[in-house]
């Protein structure tokens, strides 16, 4: 279980398989961490993991991952993350997957470095839409208990990153005009309930002018077809 230090910032990641780098951003919200991908309709690290090289991660301060916190953090935090790894593994081009929050982290991505990326699959995307409630909660659950973990954490910093994170509307980190322009191909699988509304997904798919969507993909039989055409999604990108 190897792991990426960066200043004061430890990401444990994990890695299996060979081929085009696929990098995994899990479901969890602020607790996105590797292993809850086992609790998905499919786990992206056994169904790719035949054709291609699969990176996955624990986000900072969620799983093994440690990080500062401070009241400056927000979304660029998680991209800066996200980009290092890709430079610690000399990775210049890969694809990317993400389910839940980690939807918005692909987006994150695509808006600091699209040249990076050859596709991503967008499962479940958050966004807001007459929910926000919920993912301040959510947030705030999370924060409470880093603040009994953990002593260097400053509770007055918390307000701000919070509003940072899930203050804005459509997908919290980039808006509607950014999703029109972007031209990498994306494969959304539609969520269906209050944290991932399927009008997100359905707005993403038409505003993004290379996309498609699946809708149905959570059943058991469902998830079997899905993981098959993701893996042959990435397949059809992959330069």
């Amino acid at each position: 279980m190897p792991v990426f230090e960066r200043g004061e910032t430890r990401i444990r990641w994990w890695e299996a398989g060979e081929g085009f780098p696929v990098l995994l951003f899990a479901p969890g919200g602020m607790r996105s961490a590797a292993d809850i991908w086992a609790t998905s309709p499919f786990d992206p690290r056994e169904a790719l993991s035949g054709a291609f090289r699969v990176i996955s991660m624990d986000q900072r301060n969620a799983g093994e991952s440690t990080a500062p916190v401070t009241a400056a953090d927000g979304w660029h935090s998680y991209t800066d993350d996200h980009l290092a790894l890709l430079d610690h593994l000399d990775i210049e081009h890969c694809h990317l997957m993400g389910g839940c929050i980690g939807s918005s982290y692909c987006l994150g991505v695509l808006q600091a470095d699209p040249s990076r990326v050859g596709a991503a699959v967008l499962q479940n995307p958050i966004g807001h839409h007459e929910n926000q409630d919920l993912f301040y909660a959510m947030f705030d659950t999370w924060a409470d208990a880093l603040l009994e973990h953990r002593d260097d954490v400053d509770a007055s910093a918390l307000p701000s990153f919070r509003e940072r994170m899930y203050g804005g509307d459509f997908t919290f980190n980039v808006d509607r005009d950014f999703v029109a322009g972007v031209e990498t191909p994306l494969l959304i699988l539609a969520g269906d309930d209050a944290y991932h509304p399927r009008p997100i997904a359905e707005k993403i798919a038409a505003l993004a002018p290379n996309n498609e969507m699946i809708l149905e993909w959570k059943t058991e039989q469902a998830a079997t077809v899905a993981a098959a055409e993701v893996r042959a999604f990435l397949e059809r990108h992959t330069p």
